[in-house]
């Protein structure tokens, strides 16, 4: 064990203050991304004196880590008013923050190699638990407060960067719907549409293919496409350009409609949409984004889309000179976004790269 490795019990305290008078409403709750997020709890009835209260910069974890994707929900509260969580929550904070700094812990407890720890010393027959004193017992480097400020300012400025070019993302999707809405939507009557307009089905101007299960033994560089996200690599290549994808099986997303990688591996979870001429893409992709697609649902033991009911449905259909235009028109917005996703991509393994030296300080 390296000398500057240190027992956290050492520098952390356990915190139970209760909402005792009430004087608190704001309820957060925890994600497995480790960050605090507003409660879905119906807590309609409920004693809401009984929960624990959270100061800013203190910490809080949920002790029970199966079922819960091999990680252990843990996060540092970054608001400037106090919350209230679950008294199934433990709250902590840092006895001294000139001796081990509130972000560089965080930063230490999200690498995977904490998740790993905690899995491993979680105990329990019906559910497994990270109690405190395991906690307490858990060893890290714990270098000068001076280089902790400084990797931990590089990781905010890493972390800000993202965030900007989320936004940036948003900004320009807002603004390839606003041309949409204006070109389609804005005066057009569906009941009386204009010369050259009409209504249709997606089979009219596409046909549907299901994915399969993709073999993930020899490892690619293909990336394995869900609809719900990347899953994984291949050697196959089985779309060579971007296409609508409709997810077609799960409960929590059958119905919705995403864009797929540019070459990729479409898992049999998911529908793609493969168009008679690319120039509808654009719009096709923005016209599904309004309608109820959810409804394309079937089964009862599991909601799923099939391809006879994606290709049945309803859609408008204008002319393709006008798709075109759209098409032309926005193709410049998504190719900066493909730009932003490949840095935001180089970010993010920096990110990871920045916490595994943590451990070589």
């Amino acid at each position: 064990m390296k000398s500057n490795y240190k027992r956290l019990g050492d520098y952390i305290r356990q915190v139970d203050v209760r909402n005792s008078d009430l004087t608190v409403n704001k309820l957060l709750g925890l994600s497995i991304s480790k960050e605090f997020i507003p409660s879905i709890a119906n807590t309609i009835g409920t004693d809401m004196s009984t929960y624990k209260i959270v100061k800013p910069y203190q910490f809080a974890y949920v002790p029970v880590t199966s079922r819960n994707g091999e990680k252990i929900t843990v996060s540092l509260y970054k608001g400037n008013e106090d919350c209230i969580i679950s008294q199934a929550y433990i709250v902590f904070d840092i006895i001294d923050n000139e001796e081990l700094l509130p972000e560089y812990l965080m930063m230490w407890f999200r690498r995977p190699e904490f998740d790993r720890y905690a899995r491993f010393k979680s105990h329990g027959s019906a559910r497994e638990v990270f109690e405190w004193d395991e906690m307490c017992n858990v060893l890290l480097s714990v270098p000068p407060i001076e280089e902790q400020r400084k990797i931990a300012e590089e990781y905010k400025a890493l972390e800000q960067r993202i965030a900007n070019n989320n936004r940036l993302i948003a900004t320009l999707e807002s603004t390839a719907q606003t041309i949409y809405k204006k070109m389609f939507v804005d005066d057009i009557d569906e009941e009386n549409l204009p010369n050259g307009w009409r209504m249709g089905k997606i089979k009219d101007i596409a046909n549907c293919s299901y994915g399969k299960m993709p073999n993930l033994k020899n490892k690619g560089n293909i990336p394995v496409f869900s609809g719900y996200g990347v899953v994984g690599s291949c050697e196959e290549e089985m779309f060579s350009k971007q296409h609508i994808i409709v997810i077609a099986r799960g409960d929590s997303g059958s119905g919705r409609v995403v864009r797929s990688p540019k070459k990729f591996f479409l898992t049999n979870l998911a529908i793609a949409i493969l168009l008679k001429d690319e120039r509808y893409r654009e719009y096709l992709y923005q016209y599904l984004q309004t309608q109820d697609t959810y409804s394309l649902r079937t089964g009862s033991a599991q909601a799923q889309v099939t391809i006879n009911n994606l290709e049945d449905f309803d859609i408008m259909i204008p002319p393709l000179s006008k798709c075109e235009d759209y098409y032309n028109t926005v193709t410049y917005l998504y190719k900066y976004i493909d730009l932003i996703k490949k840095e935001e991509k180089v970010l993010t393994t920096i990110l990871s790269l920045l916490l595994t030296k943590l451990t070589k300080i």
